[in-house]
């Protein structure tokens, strides 16, 4: 019995194409999102919990690397949210051919930057 499965699979070497790139994201997004949550939670806790856990929480998410976090969480919702409604239009059977399964998803990725990007402009001029 003979396979045509590759016996050696590079995967650094792979030409993945955007539809599977947008895949891959929307599940990275997906699970960052779910692991927010309890961060969240505890955050949240903290900062109703009086003036001094108020301002501890507030000092916290001033902190750099809680900031490059919160841009990626935003990233995760923004991509997340074009993503699916990717996913719900290629369930209508909206866009499965290949070359517009192709533009669609250029058209999430892209989009999903310059809304981040909007965000970010937004955040900073408020």
């Amino acid at each position: 019995m003979q396979s045509t499965r590759p016996v050696f699979l590079d995967l650094w070497r792979i030409k993945l194409p955007a539809t599977g790139f947008v895949s891959i994201l929307h599940r990275v997004s997906g699970v960052l999102m779910v692991l927010a949550i309890p961060v969240g939670a505890v955050l949240f806790d903290q900062a109703v919990s009086g003036p001094q856990g108020f301002a501890a929480a507030t000092a916290l998410l001033h902190h750099w690397l809680a900031r490059l976090v919160l841009v990626l969480l935003a990233w995760s919702v923004i991509h997340h949210l074009f993503a699916g409604i990717r996913y719900l239009l290629l369930d209508l059977r909206i866009g499965l051919d290949r070359a517009p399964a192709r533009r669609s998803a250029w058209i999430v990725m892209v989009a999903a930057v310059l809304t981040l990007g909007l965000v970010l402009i937004w955040e900073v001029t408020a």
